[in-house]
C-alpha cells in the first residue's frame, strides 16, 4: 500500500476527537489525531513493531520507514487523509489511518464516501484491545467526514486483523482478490455494532475496576516514619485485614538505616522496590502527588487510591489540580479512585484487601457498597456491622474524578460474590449511561440508591461533573424506569440491602403478619396497607406464645398459596414465674430459621421491640440440610408440595451454618423443602419499627414486579398507517433551522407546531385570533358551534381558575356577551391575545409533554392538566424511546389515575387513544433530536378518542449524543 501524495489542504486540529479509553485489560490509553510534531514519535514506535507486523501492514518486508512515509503518516488534512495514534505515557503504541478513496480506488475528496483504512498495533500491546477501540474511533471520525464505508486489504494469515473487522458488528462484505482478503464495511451503527460496543465497554472497565480490587501487591506512599498519620494508618489497616499480596511502604523521607515499617518493607521511592507494584496507595500532601503518580507511573502501577484532599472540594484552583491529576494518572495507563477518598476493601478471602482509613476489615458478605462520602461511607459501615450484614467490596470514592458508581456497576453485575448493589451517590456524571447500566444490572441484581444533594440545585464541592436540571422528583421515576431502588435515606437503604441480600424475591404484594402483640401487628398492618401492599388480617398469637408456637404460626403462613411474604412482630414474653425469659432472642431466632427452613421460599421479616440477642441471632445464617435456597433476586415459587411438620425438631436446637446459594445458580429450584429436608436459609433481617420492614418489602415488592416484566420487554411500536411522515418532518425542521441555525434554538410558531405534528399523526384543533369582538363571532362562524373564547397571554394561558376562559357558546349573542365579559374583567385584547376555538367533546383534560436535559436525554412526561396536579408534582415521566409498557405505566403511575378509569361513577375514557398519543410524541423526540421540547395542553381524553387543544414545540440544534459514540471515559 504504497502512499500517494497529498490532496487537500490542512484544516484546524480537531481537538473534539481526543479521548481516554479503557482497554481489555483494565488500563487506559489515550486516542488522539497525529500532528506534525509526532514526526520522532512515529519513527520509535515503527522501531519496535516486529517484522511480521510490518510485513502484514505494508504486504512486503518494510524494515523502516522513510522520511517521505513520516511526512505523509504526520501530514493529514483531518477531512480526506486522517491519522489517530494511541498513546500511553506520551508514547504511540498504535496508528490508525485513512484516505478518502473514489470507486477506482484512486485519492479523491468529498462527496466521494469511501475510504481505505490500515492499521498498525505494536507487537507489546496487541490483545489488549487496542485494535477494536481505534475502529471505533476512526469510524466515528471518518462519519463526521462524510464517509460510509470502510475498504481494507488485508493478508489471509493477518486473522487477528480479519478477526477486528468481522467481529465489529458493521454491516460488511469480504471476498478474496489477488492473494488478500477483500473488507468493505458500512459505517452505519447498527444494533449489533452498539451491543458489541457495549459489551466491550462492561468487560473493560470491569476488568480496570477489578485491578484495583484484587492487587497482588500494594504500596502505601506516605506511610509516616513514626506511628499516627493517614499513609500509616492505611497501612496499619491493610495488614491488620491480612492482605494475602505483597506490602510495601514508600516514603521519600526515610532514614538511610530504616528499610521496615511495621514490619514490611520500606522504601524511598517505588523504583527501589524492585518488583512490579499493582497497586499503590497515594497519602502525601497535594503538591506532592504529582511527583509520587510519575513515580507509579514509570514503574508500572496499574492504579491508585489517591487519599489526599486539596483538589476541587477546594475551589478553581483544585479543580484544575484535579483534572491534571487525571490527564497524569490516564496517561501512564492508571485509574484513579479519589482523590479526598476514604479507600477500597475487598472482602474476598483470596485477597482480603482493607486499603482504608477503616479500622477494621467489615464481615464477609453478599453486598457491594459504593460512597462518593467518607462520613457516609462510615456510617453505612457501621450501620452494617451493628446489623450483622457482610460486603463483599466497599469503596468510598471521594472526588470520583476518574472511577465511578457507574464503573462500579459494570464490575458488580457479572461479579459472582456480589448479590446487591448499594451506591450512596451526590452527583451524576453520566446520567445516560448510569440508567443504561442500572437497568442490565437490576435485572440480575437489586440496585439500591440514596441520591444527596437533590434539592441543592448545584453539584456537591469537589464533584466536577456537568450539572442536570432535572427535577428530583424525574430523576427518582427515570431510576425506577431503569429497575433501581430509589429511596431517600442511608437507614432506608441498609434496610432494603438486608432483606434483598438474604431473602427471596416475594412473588406478589400478599403478606401476613403473625405476632404476639396485637397492637404491633395493627401497627404492622396499617403500615402495608400505606405502603401500597395487601396484608391479611394480623395473627395474634397473644403473650402467651413460645418460641414454638412462632415457628408453628411462620411454617403455617409460609405453607398458605395466599401468602407472598411473613412479617413476624415480636415483644419480649413471660414466663409462667411472672420473669423474662432468659435467652428468649436467641430460641426465638432459632425457631424462625428453622421454620423458613423447612418452608416454601418466601421472604420472611422480623419487626421486635426489646428484645435482647433477637437481631444477632436472626443475622446470623442457618440451615440444617444441603438443598440451596435460591438466590437472591430470584422470585419465589408458590409452594406445590406440603410442608414438612414444624415440630419435628427441638427449638432449642440450633441448626449448623451453611454457605448460601451463589447468585446465578439455576439448578436451585424454589419451593417446599422435600420430605425430610430443609432448605438452606439465610439471614433473617430484623427491624426496629414496622414502618421500616414495611418499606423494605415494599421496595422488595416493586422490585420483584419490575424484574418479571423486564425478562418480557415492552416494544417501541412501528406505526405501519401512513400517518407517520418521518422524512417530511425532518424536511419541515431542516427549513425551519436553517443553514445557520440559533443554537439557543427557537420555539415553533402555532401553525409551525401544528404542521410539524402532523407528520406524527398528531392532529391539533386549530384557533383563530379574536382581536376584537366581530372577529370573534366570525372565526365562530368558520369554526362551527358551540366554539370556546379563551386568552393566550402567558400568565394566563391554561389557567381556567382564573376565567381567561368560556366554554360552550353557541351564539353570535354568546361569544360577544363572553367575549366583553373578558376584557372588563382581565384587561385589554392587545394584552389578552384571545383565540376562538371549536369545542372538543368532554372528558379530561390531560398534559403530555418531552423535553431534552443535555445530561440524561429525553424524558417523556404525563400529568392531569390544572393547578392541583401543578402543586403536588403529581406527573409521571419515562425515558425516550417509550415502549408501549412504558406508555400503558405512565398513565397509570399518577396519583390521579383514577379519574381516568371511571372514578365515582364516571365514565372510563380512552386510555388507549392516549397511550397511542405519548408514542407518537416519544416518537417525533426520538427520531428528531432537533425538537428539543414538546408541551401538548390541554389534551382532552373522551370516553372515545381524544382531541390536543394546544400545542408548543422549540427547535433547537441537537446536541452531542456521547452514548452513541466510541467508548471513551468522561473528561470533568
Amino acid at each position: 500500500m504504497e502512499p500517494s501524495v497529498e490532496q487537500s489542504p490542512h484544516h484546524a486540529y480537531p481537538g473534539h476527537w481526543e479521548a481516554d479509553v479503557v482497554l481489555r485489560d483494565g488500563g487506559t490509553a489515550r486516542i488522539r489525531p497525529i500532528t506534525t510534531d509526532d514526526a520522532e514519535r512515529l519513527v520509535s514506535f515503527y522501531e519496535q513493531v516486529s517484522d511480521e507486523s510490518k510485513y502484514y501492514r505494508f504486504f512486503a518486508p518494510y524494515p523502516r520507514l522513510s522520511a517521505k512515509d513520516v511526512h505523509r503518516f504526520t501530514h493529514h488534512d483531518y477531512v480526506d487523509r486522517v491519522g489517530l495514534a494511541v498513546t500511553v505515557g506520551g508514547e504511540f503504541i498504535a496508528t490508525v489511518r485513512y484516505d478518502r478513496i473514489d470507486a477506482t480506488g484512486r485519492p479523491a475528496s468529498a462527496p466521494a464516501d469511501e475510504a481505505e483504512v490500515a492499521f498498525l498495533v505494536q507487537d507489546a500491546h496487541q490483545g489488549r484491545g487496542v485494535a477494536s477501540t481505534l475502529l471505533e474511533h476512526i469510524a466515528a471520525v471518518a462519519r463526521e467526514r462524510g464517509i460510509r464505508r470502510f475498504a481494507a486489504e488485508v493478508l489471509p494469515a493477518n486473522n487477528k486483523m480479519i478477526k477486528v473487522f468481522r467481529d465489529a458488528g458493521y454491516t460488511q462484505q469480504r471476498s478474496f482478490e489477488d492473494g488478500s482478503v477483500h473488507l468493505t464495511l458500512d459505517l452505519e451503527p447498527t444494533a449489533e455494532s452498539l451491543a458489541v460496543q457495549r459489551a466491550r465497554e462492561q468487560r473493560a472497565e470491569a476488568r480496570s475496576v477489578q485491578r484495583l480490587l484484587a492487587p497482588g501487591s500494594v504500596a502505601v506512599i506516605g506511610a509516616g516514619r513514626n506511628p499516627g498519620g493517614v499513609g500509616r494508618t492505611v497501612l496499619r489497616n491493610l495488614l491488620g485485614a491480612g492482605f494475602t499480596g505483597r506490602a510495601y511502604a514508600v516514603n521519600s523521607a526515610l532514614d538511610a538505616d530504616q528499610d521496615t515499617i511495621d514490619g514490611v518493607p520500606a522504601h524511598r521511592s517505588l523504583g527501589e522496590i524492585g518488583e512490579p507494584v499493582d497497586l499503590a496507595v497515594v497519602a502525601v500532601p497535594a503538591e506532592r502527588v504529582p511527583e509520587a503518580v510519575a513515580d507509579c507511573g514509570e514503574h508500572g502501577v496499574q492504579g491508585l487510591v489517591v487519599l489526599s484532599a486539596g483538589y476541587a472540594e477546594w475551589g478553581a484552583e483544585g479543580r484544575e489540580r484535579q483534572r491534571e491529576l487525571v490527564r497524569q494518572a490516564r496517561s501512564y495507563g492508571m485509574r484513579i479512585i479519589g482523590p479526598n477518598a476514604f479507600g477500597i476493601i475487598n472482602n474476598s478471602e483470596a485477597v482480603r484487601l482493607n486499603a482504608s482509613l477503616a479500622p477494621e476489615r467489615p464481615a464477609s458478605g453478599r453486598i457491594g457498597l459504593f460512597t462518593q462520602s467518607g462520613a457516609i461511607g462510615i456510617a453505612l459501615l457501621s450501620g452494617l456491622y451493628r446489623r450483622g450484614a457482610g460486603l463483599s467490596t466497599f469503596i468510598s470514592a471521594g472526588n470520583r474524578a476518574d472511577i465511578s458508581g457507574n464503573d462500579f456497576l459494570q464490575y458488580w453485575y457479572e461479579d459472582p460474590d456480589t448479590d446487591v448493589a448499594l451506591l450512596y451517590l451526590e452527583s451524576l456524571g453520566n446520567p445516560r449511561k448510569f440508567t443504561r447500566l442500572a437497568r442490565r444490572t437490576a435485572a440480575v441484581k437489586p440496585v439500591v440508591v440514596v441520591k444527596g444533594a437533590r434539592h441543592s440545585g448545584s453539584t456537591p464541592p469537589g464533584h466536577a461533573v456537568p450539572i442536570s436540571r432535572i427535577p428530583d422528583a424525574t430523576v427518582s421515576a427515570l431510576m425506577r424506569q431503569a429497575g433501581v431502588i430509589r429511596v431517600d435515606t442511608v437507614t432506608e437503604m441498609i434496610d432494603a440491602g438486608l432483606l434483598l441480600a438474604d431473602q427471596p424475591l416475594p412473588a406478589g404484594g400478599r403478606v401476613a403478619i403473625l405476632g404476639n402483640s396485637e397492637s404491633l401487628g395493627l401497627l404492622t398492618y396499617d403500615a402495608c396497607l400505606a405502603e401500597g401492599l395487601r396484608p391479611r388480617p394480623p395473627r395474634d398469637l397473644t403473650t402467651a406464645a413460645t418460641p414454638q408456637d412462632f415457628r408453628d404460626a411462620l411454617a403455617e403462613a409460609l405453607a398458605d398459596e395466599g401468602c407472598d411474604a411473613v412479617i413476624v412482630t415480636a415483644i419480649p414474653w413471660v414466663g409462667e414465674d411472672g420473669e423474662a425469659e432468659q435467652g428468649d432472642g436467641e430460641v426465638l431466632a432459632t425457631a424462625l430459621h428453622a421454620a423458613a427452613a423447612a418452608g416454601p421460599a418466601k421472604p420472611v421479616a422480623v419487626v421486635h421491640v426489646e428484645i435482647g440477642g433477637l437481631a444477632e441471632a436472626l443475622a446470623a445464617a442457618t440451615s440444617t440440610v444441603a438443598q440451596q435456597r435460591p438466590a437472591p433476586g430470584r422470585t419465589a415459587a408458590t409452594p406445590s408440595t406440603s410442608v414438612p411438620s414444624a415440630t419435628t425438631a427441638s427449638p432449642a436446637t440450633t441448626p449448623p451454618s451453611v454457605t448460601p446459594a451463589p447468585l446465578g445458580d439455576t439448578d436451585a429450584e424454589p419451593g417446599a423443602a422435600g420430605p425430610g429436608e430443609a432448605r438452606a436459609v439465610g439471614r433473617i433481617p430484623a427491624y426496629p419499627a414496622a414502618e421500616r420492614a414495611v418499606r423494605a418489602l415494599s421496595e422488595a415488592v416493586k422490585y420483584a414486579q419490575w424484574r418479571r416484566q423486564a425478562a418480557v420487554p415492552g416494544k417501541v411500536p412501528e406505526f405501519l398507517d401512513d400517518t407517520i411522515d418521518e422524512a417530511g418532518a425532518a424536511a419541515r425542521i431542516d427549513a425551519i433551522l436553517g443553514k445557520d441555525p440559533d443554537p439557543r434554538g427557537r420555539p415553533l410558531s402555532p401553525d409551525e407546531a401544528r404542521e410539524l405534528l402532523a407528520c406524527y399523526g398528531i392532529t391539533v384543533r386549530p384557533t383563530l385570533p379574536a382581536p376584537d369582538a366581530e372577529a370573534a363571532v366570525a372565526a365562530a362562524g368558520r369554526l362551527g358551534y358551540p366554539v370556546a373564547l379563551k386568552t393566550t397571554a402567558p400568565h394566563l394561558r391554561h389557567r381556567a381558575d382564573l376565567g381567561g376562559v368560556r366554554l360552550d357558546l353557541a351564539t353570535e349573542s354568546a361569544v360577544r356577551r363572553a367575549y366583553g365579559e373578558l376584557t372588563e374583567l382581565l384587561g385589554k385584547p392587545a394584552e389578552l391575545r384571545p383565540v376562538v376555538q371549536a369545542m372538543a367533546p368532554r372528558g379530561v383534560d390531560t398534559v403530555v409533554r418531552a423535553t431534552i436535559d443535555p445530561a440524561a436525554g429525553a424524558v417523556l412526561s404525563f400529568g392531569l392538566s390544572g393547578a392541583p396536579s401543578e402543586l403536588l408534582g403529581d406527573t409521571a415521566h419515562r425515558l425516550v424511546p417509550a415502549t408501549d409498557r412504558d406508555a400503558a405505566e405512565l398513565i397509570r403511575s399518577i396519583r390521579a389515575a383514577p379519574v381516568l378509569f371511571g372514578w365515582r361513577g364516571s365514565a372510563p375514557v380512552d386510555t388507549a387513544a392516549l397511550e397511542e398519543l405519548l408514542l407518537r410524541v416519544s416518537l417525533l423526540v426520538d427520531d428528531h433530536p432537533e425538537v428539543v421540547a414538546v408541551a401538548l395542553e390541554p389534551v382532552v381524553v373522551a370516553t372515545q378518542g381524544l382531541t390536543v387543544l394546544g400545542a408548543s414545540v422549540r427547535l433547537s440544534p441537537p446536541p452531542a449524543r456521547t452514548d452513541l459514540g466510541p467508548r471513551r471515559l468522561s473528561n470533568y
